[in-house]
């Protein structure tokens, strides 16, 4: 009979020790230099964001209030550029960059452009927002789909209002609102296909909005019956 050879534990544990002792000593110093980085960038980032992020936190907020409050009496060019003492949207943005204050005046300089007719610089500041609030960012999405709209860009304008309809669901008013519009708009690139379905969502969905009670004729109008 042939003779089996069993691995001996002690041996084979002998070898593996031997093998991290020499891994180690290959490969202390770039593990120790790896390490040491990791706790610089560690301790750099804290340091950046208590003693650098949050002072111009603050500071971008104190600033992007007095623009906010010319934005509400509806001041908008004092607004957008400020009133000679006091930064306006577009400063606020530009100097404290990277903060919620910097972020929250692009919003607010797309709306001033929209209401403006500036329809390429709206395009270009809402599109440099973003809000994890959603009603927020739905409003922000439906700016853009006006803006598009407005520019003869309708495949996009039809995008931004169906992204708008359907990231906030539970806001029946709002969101009926704007997929009626998306499916407006896709009615008029001839994408029916793309309108029915809009449309039924609407009907499915929000049935007691004002828009859910009066899509049938728009659904009858594209063939679309029951």
């Amino acid at each position: 009979m042939a003779k089996t050879n069993v691995p001996d534990p002690e041996i084979e544990l002998n070898d593996v020790v031997e093998r991290a002792k020499d891994f180690w000593t290959k490969f202390s110093k770039p593990i120790s230099y790896i390490g040491t980085a990791v706790i610089i960038l560690a301790v750099g980032y804290y340091a950046y964001k208590t003693m650098v992020l949050k002072p111009k936190e603050e500071k971008g907020n104190a600033e992007i209030a007095i623009a906010q409050d010319y934005f509400a009496m509806d001041s908008l060019d004092k607004a957008l550029n400020g009133d000679g003492q006091h930064p306006g949207f577009l400063k606020v943005m530009d100097r404290y960059s990277g903060t919620d204050a910097a972020n929250l005046s692009h919003y607010y300089a797309g709306a001033i452009y929209l209401r403006k007719q500036d329809f390429p610089n709206a395009i270009k500041q809402l599109e440099q927002f973003s809000s994890k609030a959603t009603q927020v960012q739905s409003t922000a999405y439906r700016m853009l789909g006006d803006a598009y709209m407005d520019s003869g860009k309708k495949s996009d304008g039809a995008e931004y209002y169906k992204k708008a309809g359907t990231l906030n669901e539970k806001d029946a008013f709002t969101s009926s609102e704007d997929l009626f519009l998306a499916a407006m708009a896709y009615e008029t690139l001839g994408k029916n296909t793309e309108a029915i379905d809009l449309y039924k969502t609407v009907k499915e969905k929000y049935p007691t909005t004002d828009k859910g009670m009066i899509v049938d004729k728009y659904l009858a109008r594209l063939g679309y019956t029951q």
